[in-house]
């Protein structure tokens, strides 16, 4: 009996330790951090008394702070915690940036940047899904990119900076029945309390000075579904930052509980560490204050003169409307610095509209490159940028991404993704480079029609491109096609009518009805990539020299000649040997024929040349007989008299281009 009764007893204290050590996993308290054993980086850093000081007076600085083992969250989403916290400027009134308290998917935090994006973010994370990050922001700078509403205020985030719902700094006094309002970089000690509840999908956020209990009202409410947000196993803690103005961040204690331990564990206010003893004292000699006041004045002297030599090497415009547009606005300085001062020897070409040159951004490390642009006055500047606001917004995986822009003095700077192959010209015409395998001539070719469809058919306004070359067509580290040089796109609502007038483009790309009544269409941009096509299969340039250096012929009306005989294969590059799948070569041969139909409503549209590259459709006859197809001659000669009369720059491709261009468009044609 009495070894029935030891067992009893050992399977029970069994049992609660067990018990225990679950409730220990979903609930811990600091009062002080002494004895925890926090994951630190940064600026971060633990004093002897157990006060965790996040920042200090060192600017640009970074600091992370987290529970070191991760949660698990796929039971319960709902979390509970409390903290207490005091910031203390190094320059009264300015602070930068603040405090987050932090659910993250992990602690690696080495592409967040200092400054605005609290040490969590950078420019090109920052916004996106992948993040799955949910953070309360105490704020201390306001920031109009991120819609702040003022430089003292709490913020709800989910994977974004800007806040799904904030409030200025305050707290419900319910001994008064009023608001009161509070300066989080005041020194003073406060205590935030923030909760989740999973079935209501609510946040709620509450603060009030450290020695005021937990005020009835929340100051904020936030209706907010973490389910997308939260993973299965996630860390929590707290992520600061300081800007060109540092200050120092505390938290004194932390209570956090999730799961079926809806309210977290109290503080034990009188178990705090306790703030270092801001301000100095003692007082100045007259002496000394005048030194200092001299000193100061010479200092600022100096300044002063630093700052207009460099304001005005790295001086650029900036109107109110600009912020209207959602496109990344970069500093001239960025650029400069990314561009080691736009030197030659980081040039990757240049074109009638000015130079591009390659580029590593300081702040990310990411590779770009910058297109200089020249303009002249203002004029037409505001719908300029918002067609590059709009063109910004293109997402697909066959387009050079835009990914922002800046105007300084004369010029426009257009910073894109970096394509580390080039121009697909090169590829074709250049006996330094690698010959394309026809697998890879297809696929280019592919690639090319998948952007034309989302440009005229998938995005929410139609974009005509207007300038389908094969040196706006770039290539990316493993040669997929990304076209590029949107600077002649105009765009037009579907349903509607291009209005512009005016011959746009290059000689040889030229759509017949384009060089007659200089209208653009959809159809103008389906008869340029039935030329590319041509050109990448035949290795030919659109503007070829037949029986002798004098006699000029087009690509288009060569193909033909061939086509008509029966023999289209012999238009083949020679270089492909015969290496390549007959039946695609032939397909690529008749798609850029059809598409290159000199009546525009016999072309296809782009999403029937993808169904036929595709093998989805069967392409239809061939061509009428030669009546129609001497259309081509008559264009043809039409387009010759045209480039007589017009002056004109040699691209790389050897192809004249036609350095005319629209009156209302802002970017001149060419690369």
């Amino acid at each position: 009996m009495a070894g029935k009764t030891f067992h009893f007893i050992v399977i029970y204290f069994w049992t609660i330790s067990l018990a225990t050590f679950a409730q220990c996993q979903d609930q811990f308290i600091f009062n002080g951090f002494r004895e925890a054993k926090l994951h630190l980086d940064g600026g971060a850093t633990i004093h002897p008394n157990g006060l965790l000081q996040l920042t200090n007076t060192s600017k640009q600085l970074t600091a992370h702070a987290f529970y070191p083992t991760p949660l698990k969250f796929n039971s319960s989403l709902s979390f509970s915690l409390t903290f207490a916290f005091a910031m203390y400027p190094e320059i009264s009134s300015i602070s930068g940036h603040g405090i987050v308290f932090v659910i993250s998917p992990s602690t690696d935090f080495r592409q967040g940047v200092a400054g605005k994006y609290f040490g969590l973010f950078n420019a090109t994370s920052n916004g996106l899904s992948s993040n799955h990050i949910f953070a309360v922001e105490l704020d201390t700078i306001e920031d109009i990119e991120f819609h702040d509403i003022d430089s003292n205020h709490v913020g709800i985030d989910v994977n974004n900076l800007v806040s799904n719902a904030s409030a200025s700094a305050g707290y419900f006094s319910d001994t008064e029945g009023t608001n009161k309002s509070l300066t989080l970089i005041s020194a003073k000690p406060m205590q935030v309390w923030i909760e989740y509840d999973d079935k209501k999908k609510v946040v709620q956020v509450t603060m009030a000075p450290l020695l005021v209990p937990r005020p009835s009202r929340p100051l904020l409410i936030s209706s907010v579904d973490l389910s997308e947000v939260l993973l299965d196993s996630m860390y929590v803690g707290f992520s600061s930052s300081t800007g060109s103005v540092a200050s120092s961040h505390y938290v004194l204690g932390w209570s956090f509980s999730h799961g079926g331990h809806l309210q977290a564990q109290g503080l034990d206010i009188s178990k705090l560490p306790k703030l270092p003893r801001f301000g100095k004292k003692g007082k100045l000699g007259v002496g000394s204050l005048i030194l200092i006041i001299i000193i100061s004045a010479v200092v600022v002297l100096m300044a002063s003169a630093f700052y207009m030599i460099r304001r005005k090497k790295y001086e650029e415009v900036l109107e109110d409307w600009e912020q209207e547009y959602l496109l990344q606005r970069f500093s001239y300085k960025d650029l400069y610095k990314a561009t080691k001062g736009f030197k030659d020897r980081e040039l990757l070409g240049s074109g009638g509209f000015g130079k591009v040159y390659r580029g590593i951004l300081p702040s990310t490390k990411a590779e770009v490159a910058v297109k200089k642009v020249s303009h002249g006055s203002g004029q037409g500047m505001r719908e300029f940028v918002a067609e590059i606001a709009c063109l910004g917004r293109l997402r697909h995986r066959n387009l050079v991404q835009l990914l922002g822009y800046c105007r300084r003095k004369g010029e426009l700077l257009l910073v894109y993704d970096y394509m580390p192959n080039g121009s697909l010209d090169k590829y074709l015409y250049d006996h330094g480079k690698a010959n394309l395998s026809w697998s890879e001539r297809f696929k280019i070719i592919r690639g090319v029609a998948s952007a034309l469809l989302y440009l005229h058919e998938e995005w929410e306004q139609v974009v005509v491109h207007r300038d389908v070359k094969a040196s706006n067509v770039l290539l990316d580290c493993d040669l997929n096609a990304r076209l590029g040089d949107f600077g002649l796109a105009r765009l037009y609502d579907h349903g509607t009518n291009p209005q512009t007038t005016h011959v746009v483009g290059t000689v040889g790309y030229l759509a017949p009805e384009l060089t007659r009544r200089g209208k653009a269409s959809t159809a103008t941009d389906v008869f340029s990539f039935g030329i590319l096509v041509l050109e990448v299969t035949c290795g030919r340039s659109p503007i070829i020299v037949v029986g002798g250096a004098s006699e000029e012929k087009y690509l288009v009306d060569w193909v033909y000649e061939f086509w008509k005989i029966g023999r289209i294969m012999e238009a083949s590059d020679p270089i492909l040997a015969g290496d390549y799948v007959e039946e695609e070569v032939e397909l690529a041969l008749k798609v850029g024929m059809l598409c290159a139909h000199p009546r525009p409503e016999a072309r296809p549209s782009m999403r029937q040349v993808v169904q036929f590259l595709e093998g989805d459709y069967t392409l239809p006859g061939a061509f009428p007989g030669d009546v129609e197809m001497a259309m081509f001659s008559s264009v043809n000669r039409l387009n010759q008299a045209q480039r007589q009369a017009s002056s004109f720059h040699v691209s790389s491709s050897g192809a004249s281009a036609f350095s005319s261009y629209s009156t209302d468009s802002i970017l001149k044609v060419g690369r």
